[in-house]
């Protein structure tokens, strides 16, 4: 019997927390590494396609060490507000982004996407890169991500999927059970992170169950677009 997707994990919030502290100053390196480089080309089309609605409050959720934040701050918006639980992630984003000479434009601030702690319908426009999959409660993170954007603007959310043609599917199911974990636990010296990653992935609802949960969170339009052979989906949801 399948299990059924998992979409509320108690104490996952000090678990991520902790484990991507752990990680962080390694976290870059290890991003751009297991991808092969690839993850640039996904934050490139999540931004190329949020640029048509001309954004200038931006809210930039799990934004980690700032990757996704820098990559949309090329279509000039007026502000961009990254949020984050893991502080240390935080720091090396903030040394990015004071590196680049981004700081009046990009604004990086430890709040938990769960409870953020902004006004409703302030952001045009809301984007996470590969962290909603980490939420504790993904139903009520969704909720607030749709809260605090204006009437007729969007999400625009990348998370790792599980391709379903032949080859893919097998590569990529023995690339993230073997390879992975090996590559992830060798460089960041972290036993879990990266065990972590490939299990959150197989229990993460996808495809049409997401876009369901995203309807029910107060979106009232939700597609997706697969990337990269099925490994990546864009959701985009529209308030």
């Amino acid at each position: 019997m399948t299990k059924p997707p998992t979409t509320q994990v108690p104490g996952r919030k000090q678990q991520v927390q902790a484990m991507f502290n752990n990680i962080a100053g390694r976290y870059d390196l290890l991003n751009h590494l297991l991808s092969m480089g690839i993850d640039r080309g996904w934050r490139k089309k999540l931004v190329k396609l949020m640029a048509k609605d001309n954004p200038r409050r931006i809210l930039d959720l799990a934004t980690g060490t700032a990757d996704l934040s820098i990559a949309a701050a090329r279509i000039n918006p007026d502000n961009i507000t990254g949020t984050d639980i893991a502080e240390e992630m935080l720091a090396i984003g903030q040394e990015k982004v004071n590196k680049l000479g981004l700081g009046k434009m990009i604004t990086l601030l430890k709040a938990d996407s769960e409870n953020l702690p902004f006004g409703d319908a302030e952001f045009d426009a809301a984007m996470v890169a590969f962290g909603v999959r980490n939420y504790e409660n993904l139903p009520k993170g969704l909720h607030e991500m749709c809260r605090v954007l204006k009437p007729g603007s969007k999400a625009f959310i990348l998370e790792f999927s599980k391709p379903k043609a032949f080859p893919v599917k097998q590569l990529f199911g023995f690339y993230s059970r073997f390879i992975l974990p090996t590559i992830g636990r060798l460089v960041s010296k972290d036993s879990t992170a990266y065990t972590y990653l490939p299990e959150s992935v197989a229990a993460f609802p996808q495809d049409d169950e997401f876009i369901k949960i995203m309807l029910a969170a107060g979106f009232s339009q939700a597609e997706f677009k697969s990337l990269s052979f099925g490994i990546t989906n864009l959701y985009i949801g529209k308030k």
